[in-house]
């Protein structure tokens, strides 16, 4: 749920050599933002004090702009089978205000995309990082009563995250959020401050958190009331990284690449439901469900040097794995999301990641370093 890839691509919705702008861009742009240029959309890089934005985030209240995440509508008699062809949680389980997040997959079972699926009394929403899923979601509903649209432009959305995000949100909005349970959202459209939108109890950095979707005509009104009615502090995609990596959240282009890693690889296991759906790849991952080879961890980094992107994981001076994504935390220090062999995957064992001129010491730790149990999300 943060850009993926390097520079501008085709978007779903049509070609363009020109990022598109939010509905929310002008408000973020007044209030300091600079702009970074990826996935085909101008994302907030920084509101030009990260160290604010990760204390905002971690122990008050947040607020980015989280529009230009895939969104999908899949409407008709048979959009929930059509979905849950596409995805390894188990969808059809789901009940009206519910939300699974999981992986997609090829047939070989390696990962296409990750994402979430959203069903409303008469429809479904897929939420994807990458854009080019209308050819891959086309072929999977082969046969099924199901129109599928991109409604990425016509659902601009921003991510409340922070501890405060409930006390803020609850007074000025139209449904009882103290009810709203971790991964539901309430189907009917409500408002907040009197903006309507969408309230969901999901978001993307490891704290408490709320997604708010509305029109894209609605987009500064509700901006506004996030940073001054709910005083939310906007935060940026630079120290966003470190949030993710701190809470073990992955994303495309940069854990995994298309076609590249199974689910397990990124230790989806529990969202892999081979017992209770069948969706493209299932065949493949029951194969190896028994004995994966691979687990995806935190490691907490010697020194102050911090890794590339995809450096080579070693031990004993041989690449084992790969490190996918490194940040320097606040809290912890140097650290890195990485894909490492199972055998070498326990707490505390000692490892290196290699540098230019070298290698450093890494010990792995859990991997959502931050929140193991994801206590705070879920509060």
């Amino acid at each position: 749920m943060c850009p993926a890839g390097t520079g501008a691509r085709d978007i779903a919705f049509g070609m363009s050599s020109e990022p598109i702008k939010s509905p929310f861009y002008e408000s973020a742009a007044a209030m300091g933002a600079t702009f970074m240029a990826e996935g085909g959309w101008w994302w907030p890089e920084s509101y030009g004090d990260i160290d604010a934005e990760y204390r905002a985030v971690r122990e008050d209240l947040g607020v980015w702009d989280v529009s230009p995440l895939n969104k999908w509508e899949f409407r008709g008699p048979d959009a929930l089978r059509a979905a849950q062809r596409v995805h390894t949680n188990n969808v059809l389980g789901l009940a009206v205000g519910q939300v699974r997040y999981g992986a997609f997959c090829l047939e070989d079972g390696t990962m296409l995309d990750d994402g979430t699926v959203y069903r409303l009394e008469d429809r479904v929403w897929v939420m994807t990082n990458g854009s080019e899923r209308a050819e891959h979601f086309a072929a999977a509903a082969e046969g099924l009563a199901v129109e599928i649209e991109a409604v990425t432009r016509s659902m601009p959305h921003i991510g409340l995250q922070g501890p405060r995000a409930r006390e803020a949100l609850a007074p000025i909005c139209g449904v009882d959020v103290s009810k709203l349970g971790y991964f539901r959202f309430a189907p009917e459209t409500t408002t907040v401050g009197g903006v309507p939108c969408t309230v969901s109890r999901t978001g993307f950095g490891g704290e408490l958190g709320y997604e708010l979707f509305c029109r894209p005509e609605n987009a500064a009104d509700l901006w506004l009331v996030a940073t001054s009615a709910m005083g939310a502090k906007p935060f940026g995609v630079q120290i966003l990284e470190t949030f993710r990596v701190e809470a073990g959240l992955i994303v495309l282009d940069y854990d995994y690449s298309e076609g590249e890693r199974t689910p397990f690889d990124l230790s989806f296991d529990r969202l892999v439901a081979l017992d209770k759906a069948d969706f493209i790849g299932s065949a493949a991952l029951k194969k190896i469900a028994s004995a994966v080879p691979n687990r995806f961890k935190t490691l907490r980094l010697d020194g102050t040097t911090l890794p590339e992107y995809g450096a080579d994981v070693l031990c004993d001076g041989e690449a084992v794995g790969t490190l996918t994504s490194p940040a320097l935390s606040p809290r912890f220090g140097p650290l890195g999301l990485a894909i490492v062999p199972t055998s070498l995957a326990a707490d505390g064992e000692r490892l290196e990641v290699a540098v230019e001129g070298g290698a450093v010491g890494a010990e792995v730790a859990p991997l959502a370093i931050y929140d193991p149990e994801k206590r705070r999300p879920r509060a």
